[in-house]
């Protein structure tokens, strides 16, 4: 049996919608940003507070995009920033953690 084949009008590969999506959309910018800060930061030893805080609150800020994502396009910039962010935090942790030796 012959399926029929759907026009696709979206000018956009992954945005399958064609709806504007501002809460989740901002959510992807600032966990592809908090991301970019913590996996930056945790190359330098001594910025461990700055990676290790920006990475949790980039998991935390990209596991709720996650939740709440309705495209494609925006689980892909989540999956990016939070991986960034992941990499961030557990090396920030490794330097030095959240508190920064202050606590334990």
């Amino acid at each position: 049996m012959a399926q029929t084949m759907r026009h696709n009008t979206n000018t956009s590969l992954f945005a399958s919608d064609g709806k504007s999506h501002p809460v989740q959309d901002t959510l992807v910018g600032v966990t592809l940003v908090l991301g970019a800060i913590a996996f930056v930061t945790a190359m330098f030893h001594s910025l461990h507070l700055l990676s290790s805080w920006t990475g949790l609150v980039g998991i935390i800020t990209g596991a709720y995009g996650q939740f709440i994502s309705a495209t494609t396009r925006e689980r892909f910039g989540l999956i990016l920033g939070m991986g960034a962010a992941a990499i961030g935090f557990f090396l920030g942790m490794a330097h030095g953690g959240l508190f920064g030796g202050i606590i334990g």
